[in-house]
């Protein structure tokens, strides 16, 4: 059996949710099974830097072009030419990581793996180019004559069948998983004080790790975060704690002193981030706000471990693996109750109405003044992330392959 893979999405040298799960499904998938041979396909006109010790394996043939993508793109999409198998020398199956334009010939199978449709459910937090790529690559089309989808979740299952109008049969749900680095480390470790100095992280803060734009819903977490420090929200609220009511004191009435907190805002920028480093410039505790920039992936670890509580207010998520990061490091955790985080955390956390701002600014308060609610929330968090690993994840799309394999001939359903 021969799969053919387009690594295409590791062109940019960003690290972002396709790529991390790009790199952290090959890296366990490509071993498991030394018969199984994979031939992927790169196209850029730079040089790539893809130094990953998955490729010099035994059964992986990298087969390299050097067109400039625009122009190769225009081609895929107007002629439907080359056929990318034929640039592989055949292969059985073609295995799509992202919708990326990618045409093969009638022989050869295709499997997409669909993040979300956040495009289409909130176009207005993508740019306008952005909106014209995804018109330009059509998903819509690619997920309706695609053999197969996995989808990272149960949600984008959902609107691949309410959206896209998938045949649900056609769609099979593989979570990704999280790497055993992410664990709770020892405070006392060196490395700690090395990753705190690097990227210049305060002793007590709350944190949001992502990419930074609006669907993030970080405009919402600069406002509750002003609201702590201003020490204005004292009412009581209506939460829903999901069986967390009997851990929750005095409902925030006891005073704590927070005028140490700080905002740590870490990742790169998106797409229309400017709004949210304006809001971070005119806020009165612009000083009390830390963008780390870029995190370097041996430093997100140590990065969750010093953090106080990890806040995740996203309006919507196909998947939201930082969470899951966050909930392994130990770190009691606030998310949105938007989309999928409920599959992803469970009980491992609490869920806000992201468009609450009391509602946020209460959780957040309470997390840190309840030294029970919070152990609580760190040992439920550690029980959930054990349910995800990318072994698991690898040998799901494996037997995925081998099933498709020996049905791919009568044209049936896997």
């Amino acid at each position: 059996m021969t799969i053919g893979i387009d690594i295409r999405v590791l062109g940019k040298g960003t690290m972002t949710g396709v790529e991390n799960y790009t790199i952290n499904l090959l890296s366990r998938l490509i071993p498991l099974d030394k018969s199984v041979k994979y031939r992927l396909f790169y196209n850029g006109l730079r040089k790539p830097n893809l130094k990953f010790e998955w490729l010099k394996s035994s059964n992986v043939k990298l087969k390299i072009w050097r067109i400039p993508n625009r122009i190769f793109d225009l081609f895929l999409r107007f002629l439907r030419f080359p056929k990318i198998d034929k640039i592989l020398k055949g292969v059985d199956i073609f295995l799509s990581p992202h919708f990326l334009l990618a045409p093969v010939s009638q022989n050869t199978k295709t499997i997409i793996v669909f993040y979300d449709l956040s495009f289409i459910r909130f176009p207005e937090f993508f740019s306008l180019p952005k909106l014209l790529w995804h018109k330009f690559v059509y998903p819509k089309k690619q997920a309706q004559k695609a053999d197969f989808i996995v989808s990272i979740s149960e949600s984008t299952k959902k609107d691949l069948i309410n959206l896209y109008g998938v045949q649900p049969e056609k769609i099979k749900v593989i979570y990704p998983g999280i790497g055993e680095e992410f664990r709770i480390i020892d405070k006392n470790d060196p490395q700690i004080l090395k990753v705190k100095e690097k990227y210049k992280i305060p002793d007590e803060f709350i944190l949001y790790f992502g990419t930074i734009e609006p669907r993030k819903n970080i405009l919402g977490l600069i406002k509750a975060f002003e609201e702590i420090k201003k020490e204005r929200s004292k009412k009581v609220l209506e939460v829903d704690w999901q069986g967390f009511e009997g851990l929750v004191k005095n409902h925030g009435e006891k005073f704590v002193d927070f005028s140490k907190l700080k905002l740590v805002i870490a990742g790169t920028k998106g797409w229309l981030c400017e709004e949210i480093f304006k809001k971070v410039k005119e806020s009165e505790f612009s000083k009390d706000i830390v963008f780390t920039g870029f995190i370097e992936e041996e430093d997100k670890p140590y990065l969750y471990n010093l953090a106080k509580v990890f806040v995740w207010p996203s309006f919507f998520e196909g998947f939201g693996l930082p969470p899951l990061e966050a909930i392994a490091c130990g770190v009691p955790t606030i998310v949105s109750n938007k989309s999928s985080l409920s599959e992803v955390v469970g009980d491992g956390a609490i869920m806000v109405d992201s468009q609450n701002l009391d509602e946020l600014v209460f959780t957040i308060k309470e997390i840190l003044s309840n030294s029970e609610l919070s152990d609580y929330l760190r040992n439920q968090g550690l029980k959930k992330a054990k349910e995800f690993n990318w072994d698991k994840t690898a040998n799901e799309f494996l037997n995925l392959f081998k099933e498709f394999h020996l049905r791919r001939g009568f044209g049936g359903q896997v």
